[in-house]
């Protein structure tokens, strides 16, 4: 048996197989047996059986066949009809025709027979190439009446028709004649031919032949053309049975009932086969004929409409040549109107030409020249490649690529609206290019570059449109390119370069490494509802602060990028896709430089953000290992050579990355120094000298400076402290050399600069030191007085004070050589800032060094004595130093708070701290501020002078400045700027150098005129309550005849005819004291003031004592370098009546609670005491501090003192100072500030509160006139009507117990006369209560006063009004003329003017004005002699 191949066998095993099985000479299991066609009948039943397979069956050869092919029968004609039968062929004979093999091929080859053709050998020619042919040397094109030809054919057909003109001569030269004219007809004969032609084509031609629209090719056989053919023969006899009237008629109507889209397709067609017909008859037309076709023009509109009207028919082919060329050369005239204005000019011989579409070609022109729009309507902003904003008048050319767009062509540069499409484009080049442009746009705009040219904010724009998450999806794609133009613009977005800079600068000035977070303030999520006092106010913020966060993880990723950019980024896990970039991708140096920028931003948002970005996978381990080694290659940052990149090398941006993290708080830097190894990093850096480094020079600098800025944060929270230890020789070393800055030679200024900023970070870490050695002797007295009970302690820091003293002699000896140059205006600007941080240190040092149990206090004060008369006095002699008192003003951001105002273009969701202005050398951060100078000279006055106190006579000076006092003056009476993050941040400077002269002053027992100062800043509300016990100790007012001159100025302001008393009460008390009694009594208890706001400002005492850690140096404590939120001042401006309001808020909260106890406590009404009497202290000594509030502010504050309980105004203190500071109140000054209708400050709606106040005053008034002088108050005419109906109306009831008698009312009644009421319903309301005795004299005559006047005024007056108020004022005087009560009759007929001092608060008329008494006679139709009057009563 025959072996079978298995799997695996070679083609040589398959050979060998197939000779076996042919030497075995088997028959094959498998015979082809071919049938023969039964339906072919014996045609294939002669076919023979194949053979079997033979050897040689397999082997391709052409042995066997004749070298001449056998002759072939050829193929039997079939018939015609045959081919339309059904027939069935075999599926073998599909097989043969299909079959490729060569044998088959080569079977059926017949030569062709050329004995019979005749051969032309080619002309010779002088050229060496034979010459081309071209499609215009076709004479004539004849092309088929349907479908195309090609052009050997079309040269076929114009080669037979000239062998035909040939043969007929005669008919060739009248049909040359006609088509070809050698001259153009003149034009008496266009215009007959135009005529005529119009009259035939007016009624469409009847005899043609062939249909031009219904062919029946659809049909696909002869009866269907034939079937068409008849179709178009039976209309053309109905259109021959008809006039040409009905011809038009029908073609009217057709038109009317026809879509005119079809109607234009249908003409298309005509013209279609009109110049195939025309191609095919016409020779070629020579250029010149366009030259005579001028004379047209005249008659073209007249020949489109006769072009268009018989749309449905065609003339036949032998119509007059002429009416062909009149139609070709109106096409042309038609092309050269339309595209005259292209580029090029059109040639009929051109490819597909026959129908121009010129829409099409429209781009191919030029574009017009831009031009300024004179409209009021804004035109689009276009931007070119670099962003640069484009003028719209601007012309450009084209070659720059600023024309690629749509909208506008002519216009250079690109929308933003077509750069966010741009940036959606599937090429690479495109999508990079838009975002780079959007990048530079950004960064344009938040440079200020298009304030003043755009309206509106550009930045504003894009994060509304989704630029923010444009550029998060551009991070997520594949391509390098694109990633780093996203990166590039999310960098120009979120990074200021100026920001960092700024807080670079000021990071070595007093408490400059404190900062505020940088998160928005403008955020919209729902008020958390107030909490009771007496709740934990720690827990209460972090389960608010908890509340917001669950709050943003369910807020969808836009709303919350809405009011705060970096949630809405974080909540895109933008930290790992940045991680991915650095660790995977490996961008190049810009990219990393920029990622590593944006995470700057990010970790500046907060501490919660910080922490983010240490516990995001492998981030810092990235950063530290790639950008922070220890170790690296020389070659790869060798000074001059290009950094391809900078992995590997060390990067000064990496460091400074950990530095902001590090300042978020005391556990993140303590995770970064022991987790990610930091401590052997800074050692690396901070003990070689930045030239010994492997690095860039102005590179090393900068990451020398960085480490040490990064080491002071630590030692900040008393962390590192031991690598102090261990380079304390470098340390030592350094600070000598920090002298020879003051002489250098440095010719480049931004490596002096450098330098500069390299010393003040190791003199910063310096102090931080220090502070933290100074804390050492308090830790180690509370870790032994401290037992197993007390749990966990503080361990004492590493460092002692004799550690950090040696410091000292080094430091002053340096700062002595900077103030010798403080003459010299460029050097002393250079070397102001290491001036600034010696002068901090050596008052850092004098502050701790006297609590220090192992110092010496004789040596101490000493060595104060010696600094004072060797340095600092003989400074503040200097013409330099009263030059920088001077600069004060100028630097000030209270003296000009216009400077700090935000950007144009900043927005509520980024925060930033650039201002309008930009930081100009002359801002308080700028290179020529003193502020950062003086406070750190003022830190080392108040050191020394709270360490020998006899030297502080030694520096009055410093407040005799001429330049001081003008500042402080100024600042105090300029209003304090809005609060944004960039006033708040350098408001928190400023502040620091006014509370060490108050400071100073306070120390010196010398008030003068910083008694109004405000603290307005939440950074250090340790100063605030220093400053309020510096008020309350040194009000002097109180032993200088203050309460004397209080009651002099009131009897003064008391005019002649205004002798008021202040209102009474309906409690059994004496008579009111005066207010310089009132005012003497405040003053004795100032302590219990001070005490009762201090005890009501205890939920403060977290922040103080956050505070207070901080300026005091207890670094052991201090939880973060960032400040809490920039959420405006720590206490409102209307501090002074928060007792009150707090006061009303419990009681109303507890108020069924306070009902059941009938007399109220005493420390209610102590509190509530307290606050009068200090309010009418500030009112009375210094308005200055409650200057901020308005009128109806303060007004409304007091009107707590009667919504609180129910009778508690009834207490003789509290209605004594109440009515005192209603008299101020009431004065002509402030009533006409005084404005009701404008919003409130903490008040939702003064409406609702004066309904509450009404409400109260129905229930527990008992009758009251100071309670009813406040709600009276605002019913002024001037105020809203609302707060008048609402008396008169729901709480007409009032109107019973308002007794408030004349002599005793504080307003002037002519705010309530004038000007007189003109709202009908108050009107009719005044009469009603008037009529029905509801309002009487005799219980509310200041009302009735009111009412009587404004009805006197409406029933007499004479103004052109509507008629239903005419009508209302007949009526009601006729009702008045009617009235049975006399008194009230004559009141409202006779009444004249307000009088307070009359029984009636107002004088009547003895008798009526002649036009009175004829209008009284008109309304009452009655007879009246003048001069009559009405009987008296």
């Amino acid at each position: 048996m025959l072996p079978r191949p298995k799997p695996g066998e070679s083609e040589a095993d398959l050979l060998k197989f197939q000779n076996q099985f042919l030497a075995s000479k088997a028959s094959p299991a498998v015979k082809v047996v071919k049938k023969a066609d039964k339906r072919r009948g014996d045609e294939g039943s002669g076919v023979e059986e194949r053979l079997p397979l033979q050897h040689d069956r397999d082997v391709v050869s052409l042995d066997d066949f004749p070298d001449v092919p056998p002759t072939l029968p050829g193929p039997s004609k079939k018939p015609k009809f045959r081919s339309t039968h059904v027939h069935f062929e075999d599926p073998e004979e599909q097989m043969d025709h299909g079959d490729q093999h060569i044998t088959a091929v080569l079977s059926k080859i017949i030569e062709h027979d050329t004995s019979a053709g005749r051969v032309t050998i080619p002309l010779s020619t002088g050229d060496p190439f034979p010459r081309v042919f071209h499609r215009s040397e076709i004479k004539t094109e004849a092309k088929p009446e349907a479908g195309r030809r090609s052009i050997f054919s079309q040269k076929i057909a114009a080669k037979r028709a000239a062998e035909v003109a040939q043969a007929s001569p005669r008919a060739g030269q009248k049909d040359t004649e006609r088509t070809t004219p050698d001259a153009p007809p003149p034009p008496v004969a266009l215009e007959a031919q135009l005529l005529r032609t119009e009259e035939e084509n007016s009624v469409g031609t009847l005899h043609t032949q062939q249909p031009r629209i219904v062919t029946g090719e659809g049909l696909g056989s002869l009866a269907g053309e034939q079937e068409a053919q008849k179709i178009h023969e039976e209309n053309l006899e109905r259109l021959q049975s008809m006039s040409k009237e009905e011809i038009l008629e029908e073609q009217k109507r057709l038109l009317a009932q026809l879509d005119p889209n079809l109607v234009t397709f249908l003409m298309s067609r005509r013209g279609i086969d009109t110049s195939q017909k025309r191609d095919e008859k016409m020779e070629l037309e020579k250029p010149e004929k366009l030259v005579h076709l001028e004379t047209w023009s005249r008659s073209q509109h007249e020949t489109e409409e006769i072009a268009e009207a018989p749309f449905f028919q065609e003339p036949a082919m032998d119509d007059e040549p002429d009416t062909e060329d009149s139609q070709r050369a109106e096409a042309c005239i038609r092309m050269n109107v339309s595209g005259g204005d292209l580029p090029l000019k059109l040639q009929k011989e051109w490819l597909h030409m026959n129908n121009v579409e010129f829409e099409k070609l429209a781009w191919m022109k030029d574009l017009p020249h831009p031009r300024q729009r004179k409209t009021r309507k804004g035109m689009q902003a276009r931007f070119s490649l670099k962003g640069e904003l484009i003028p719209p008048d601007k012309d450009l050319p084209t070659y720059l690529g600023l024309h690629h767009h749509g909208e506008e062509a002519e216009r250079a540069g690109y929308s933003l609206q077509e750069l966010f499409h741009l940036s959606r484009s599937q090429v690479i080049q495109q999508r990079t290019l838009a975002l780079l442009v959007l990048g530079h746009v950004v960064q344009k705009a938040t440079a200020g570059e298009f304030a003043s040219l755009l309206k509106g904010s550009v930045l504003r724009v894009l994060l509304d449109a989704g630029f923010l998450f444009l550029l998060r999806f551009s991070l997520d794609d594949t391509v390098d390119n694109v990633v780093a133009a996203a990166v590039h613009a999310l960098h120009a977005l979120l990074v200021s370069p100026d920001d960092e800079e700024c807080l670079d600068l000021t990071f070595s000035w007093y408490q400059g490494m404190a900062v505020h977070p940088f998160i928005p303030n403008k955020e919209e999520e729902e008020e958390v509802e107030e909490e009771d006092e007496d709740n934990d106010n720690e827990q209460i913020a972090m389960e608010n602060k908890s509340g917001r966060k669950s709050k943003d993880e369910n807020k969808p990723d836009p709303e919350v990028a809405r009011y705060d950019v970096i949630k809405g980024l974080l909540k895109t896990k933008i930290l790992h896709r940045l991680r991915y970039i650095l660790e995977v991708m490996k961008p190049v140096p810009l990219v990393v430089l920029e990622i590593l920028d944006i995470l700057i931003r990010i970790a500046r948002h907060s501490t919660e953000v910080c922490n983010q970005v240490l516990d995001c996978p492998r981030l810092i381990e990235t950063v530290v290992r790639e950008f922070i080694p220890t170790q690296w290659d020389p070659r790869a940052a060798e000074p001059g050579q290009f950094l391809a990149s900078v992995y590997g090398v060390p990067c000064a941006t990496a460091m400074k990355l950990i530095r902001v993290l590090a300042s978020g708080g005391r556990n993140a830097a303590a995770r970064l120094l022991n987790k990610h190894e930091m401590k052997n990093r800074l050692s690396r850096f901070v003990a070689e000298d930045p030239k010994d480094l492997s690095l860039m020079r102005e590179e090393a600098i900068r990451l020398s400076t960085e480490a040490f800025r990064l080491w002071a944060v630590a030692a900040g929270y008393g962390q590192a402290c031991d690598l102090y230890r261990d380079l304390y020789p470098v340390l030592v070393k350094m600070i000598p050399f920090l002298s020879h800055l003051v002489k250098s030679s440095e010719e480049n200024k931004s490596m002096y600069n450098l330098s500069i900023e390299r010393a003040t970070a190791i003199v910063t870490l310096l102090s931080q030191i220090t502070q933290t050695a100074g804390c050492r002797a308090e830790l180690q007295a509370q870790l032994s007085r401290s037992g197993p009970e007390d749990g966990d302690q503080i361990p004492p820091p590493p460092v002692s004070w004799t550690q950090v003293s040696g410091f000292r002699p080094l430091i002053e000896t340096n700062l002595k050589k900077c103030l010798k140059e403080i003459s010299e205006l460029d050097t002393w600007e250079a070397l102001q800032p290491l001036a600034t941080t010696y002068v901090i240190y050596l008052g850092l040092y004098y502050n701790n060094c006297s609590q220090q149990p192992s110092v010496n206090t004789v040596d101490c004060l000493e060595e104060v004595e010696r600094l004072t008369f060797e340095v600092v006095l003989p400074l503040l002699s200097q013409p330099a130093m009263q030059t920088q008192w001077e600069m004060l003003r100028r630097c000030s951001v209270l003296c000009n708070p216009s400077s700090c105002s935000p950007g144009p273009e900043s927005v509520p969701s980024i925060v930033s701290l650039s201002c309008t202005g930009g930081k100009s050398p002359m801002s308080l951060v700028g290179s020529k501020s003193p502020f950062a100078f003086l406070t750190a000279f003022l830190v080392l006055v108040n050191s020394i002078t709270h360490i020998h106190k006899g030297l502080i006579g030694k520096y009055a000076s410093v407040l005799d400045a001429k330049g001081l006092n003008d500042y402080l003056l100024q600042s105090w009476t300029t209003g304090p700027p809005s609060v944004f993050h960039s006033s708040v941040w350098l408001l928190h400077h400023e502040y620091h150098l006014q509370y060490f002269v108050l400071s100073l002053a306070w120390k010196m027992w010398h008030f003068s005129s910083w008694s109004s100062v405000e603290c307005q800043v939440s950074a250090f509300p340790h100063f605030q309550v220093q400053l309020a016990d510096f008020l309350v100790d040194h009000s002097s007012e109180g032993q200088a005849g203050g309460p004397e001159a209080a009651d002099f100025s009131d009897i003064l302001h008391l005019s002649s005819r205004a002798k008021l008393t202040q209102p009474g009460s309906v409690a059994s008390i004496s008579p009111h004291p005066s207010r310089g009694a009132l005012l003497k009594e405040a003053y004795q208890h100032l302590p219990f003031i001070q005490v009762c706001y201090l005890s009501h400002f205890a939920y403060l005492e977290p922040a103080l004592a956050r505070s207070r850690d901080a300026y005091q140096g207890r670094t052991h404590l201090i939880q973060s370098m960032l400040l809490p939120e920039v959420r405006g001042p720590t206490l409102p401006s209307d501090w002074p009546f928060l007792p009150l309001i707090s006061l009303y808020n419990k009681v109303t909260s507890a108020e069924t609670q306070w009902a059941v106890v009938k007399p109220f406590p005493v420390d209610l009404v102590n509190i509530m005491t307290r606050s009068l009497q200090w309010v009418l202290l500030l009112e009375t000594w210094r308005p200055r501090i409650l200057q901020g509030i308005s009128a109806a502010a303060k007004l409304a504050r007091l009107m707590c003192v009667f919504l609180t309980g129910s009778d508690l105004f009834l207490e003789g203190a509290v209605h004594c100072y109440t009515a005192a500071l209603l008299s101020l109140y009431c004065r002509s000054k402030v009533l006409d500030s005084l404005n009701l209708d404008a919003p409130l400050p903490g008040l939702a709606s003064f409406y609702d509160l004066y309904i509450n106040l009404l409400e109260h005053f129905e229930a527990v008034s008992f009758g009251d006139p100071l309670f009813g002088v406040f709600v009276l108050l605002p019913l002024q005419r001037r105020f809203n009507v609302q707060l008048r109906l609402a008396v008169f109306g729901e709480h007409v009831s009032t109107l019973r117990a308002l007794g408030v008698p004349l002599q005793q009312f504080p307003v002037p009644l002519e705010l309530y006369l004038s000007p007189p009421e003109d709202n009908l319903n108050l009107l009719r309301q005044y009469f009603q209560t008037l009529v029905t005795g509801v309002l009487r004299h005799s219980w509310c005559p200041v009302l009735y006063v009111v009412a009587v006047a404004h009805v006197n005024s409406f029933i007499f007056s004479q103004e052109n009004t509507t008629k239903e108020i005419d009508v209302a004022r007949r009526n009601m005087l006729q009702k008045i003329w009617l009235l049975a009560d006399e008194a009230l009759k004559r009141h409202l007929l006779y009444y004249k003017l307000p009088n307070k001092e009359s029984r009636v608060g107002f004088d009547l008329y003895e008798q009526l004005p002649p036009i009175r008494l004829k209008h009284l006679h008109t309304v009452t139709k009655k007879e009246h002699k003048e001069g009559t009057s009405l009987p008296h009563l």
